[in-house]
């Protein structure tokens, strides 16, 4: 039987329109390939999907829609994929510097996936300065989450230099093929889900009261910090206390549009463990003060800085305590403040620190499922309209949250696609009227931290200032571990990592 889509899946079909679209991305830099044949091409591509697709479920799936939306959809195998669709192949024109690459990355993310077909796409991109390969690949997010995303392109990958024509383990055959619920069946199985709705909503109401104060959209509404407040000193939840979170009005809040801009660089992980171990802090906490330090020189600089910090959402991953075990997406979205008020760079790392701690014990305390709950408590129309209309509400009314930043952690050793070593994979997610129009997400691997900055092309025209400023943010940061003394282990001059607009470290030059 086909496996039908968890209601927190389904949100990402149901909030997508012609401006919010709901596909998450990684642009791949390979080296010149070592191989006799050359560089990557589409052709070595599809016949590497040939033979490991087995290994990415998500990439042979396409939707089945329930009549009149009067439940989840659902997954069905699709044993005729058809890669000459799938996968493309296209040339920048010289010199093929990086700034060329992100504008036509950009375009490319700023179109929706065909729903009829396998939700992903992948574009061979050649033409880059010094031989370089790019493989820019997006799925849709109601099948593939951060985590699953990167198994998505770990399946592509060899951790040793595998050429091109080299055969490989023989693919498996797929699972039987899944047919989906014929239309009565549907439609009994839709009511069976309508009849259990209110004991979803209690589960609901008992998990996500004392939260209210992080649920995006609702958190605005005026009185219900102060009914998640005294819900928790009711005992309900032992809950530590949010700080209050009053969004700002940015050049980047309101109604984004259909077009995109994206910029991306890669900053040293050992800088950044450095200023971690000065510190007495997490990589994540330097990240975010990083990002922190970045947009307020962005917003100061066109004078549009607020007073209050900004209000960010952070997807958490929450595997195994998913309520379905099925679900593409097993992520809750908790929310806190970045100190972008705060001019200190030590100050800002510190009240990153604390702002984190309390995430992390609320987490601790009481694992944040509400989100799920909350998808899971409307029968499936409702749930669509409720999608739609928060986000009008949202995107004209008051923001729920200014930006949303993801740090998804990555392999520390090299690989490969093709022969071709991997240089660098740099994310790119979403940008919505609610999470606003800017999107800063992070992907460690082989030692650097690779940045992927998506914004909305015309609230934020100059994204390449944002990557330049995350490095000088990492440079001010490493000169002041140098002086905090041996705790870091530090040692040498501070030197500026190279973030450059001009020369990206992906560049190879």
């Amino acid at each position: 039987m086909g496996q039908q889509l968890s209601a927190f899946d389904a949100q990402f079909l149901n909030f997508e329109t012609a401006t919010n679209l709901a596909h998450i991305a990684a642009l791949t830099i390979l080296a010149p390939s070592a191989s006799p044949e050359g560089a990557v091409t589409r052709e070595h591509l599809i016949a590497l999907l040939r033979r490991r697709i087995h290994l990415a479920p998500p990439l042979r799936r396409r939707l089945v829609q329930v009549p009149f939306g009067f439940d989840h959809p659902y997954w069905v195998e699709d044993r005729d994929v058809d890669f000459d669709y799938h996968v493309r192949e296209l040339a920048l024109p010289p010199p093929g510097d990086d700034h060329q690459l992100a504008e036509q990355v950009a375009r490319l993310h700023g179109r929706r996936l065909d729903r009829r077909r396998p939700l992903w796409e992948l574009y061979v991109i050649h033409g880059l300065a010094g031989g370089r390969v790019a493989v820019y690949t997006k799925v849709h997010h109601s099948a593939v989450d951060g985590v699953t995303g990167a198994e998505v392109l770990a399946a592509l990958m060899d951790f040793e230099p595998v050429p091109c024509d080299e055969p490989g383990e023989p693919g498996e055959d797929p699972a039987p093929l899944q047919a989906a619920p014929d239309t009565i069946e549907m439609v009994i199985r839709g009511i069976a889900r309508v009849l259990d709705n209110p004991l979803a909503l209690l589960r609901f109401l008992s998990e996500a009261v004392p939260r209210l104060d992080e649920v995006p959209v609702i958190s605005q509404i005026p009185g219900a910090g102060l009914v998640s407040r005294i819900v928790r000193g009711a005992g309900a939840e032992r809950l530590p206390g949010l700080p209050r979170m009053t969004v700002p009005r940015t050049p980047f809040s309101g109604p984004i549009s259909q077009h995109r801009r994206f910029a991306f660089g890669q900053l040293p992980l050992d800088e950044v463990k450095r200023v971690k171990n000065a510190f007495g802090v997490t990589v994540n906490d330097v990240v975010m003060a990083l990002c922190a330090a970045a947009l307020r020189r962005w917003l100061a600089k066109r004078d549009e800085l607020p007073r209050v910090p900004l209000v960010v959402g952070i997807p958490v991953s929450t595997r195994g305590q998913a309520m379905n075990g099925s679900a593409a997406n097993e992520v809750a979205l908790t929310m806190t403040t970045i100190p972008t008020d705060v001019a200190g760079a030590e100050e800002r790392l510190r009240s990153v620190n604390r702002s984190m701690q309390i995430v992390k014990e609320r987490m601790a305390a009481a694992p944040a499922a509400w989100l799920l709950e909350f998808s899971q408590a409307m029968p499936a129309a409702l749930n669509a309209l409720a999608a739609r209309s928060a986000f009008r509400f949202a995107s004209r009314r008051a923001p729920a949250m200014n930006l949303l930043i993801s740090n998804v952690p990555g392999p520390q050793t090299p690989l490969y696609v093709c022969g071709a070593r991997v240089l660098a994979l740099f994310p790119i997610s979403v940008i919505t009227d609610v999470s606003g129009g800017i999107n800063i997400t992070v992907f460690s691997y082989d030692g650097r931290l690779d940045f992927g900055v998506i914004v909305d092309r015309d609230m934020v025209p100059d994204v390449w200032d944002i990557v330049d400023y995350l490095g000088d943010a990492l440079a001010e940061l490493t000169a002041l571990a140098e002086k905090a003394g041996p705790r870091g282990g530090a040692g040498g001059a501070a030197r500026k990592p190279r973030t450059s607009r001009r020369r990206s470290p992906a560049s190879g030059s």
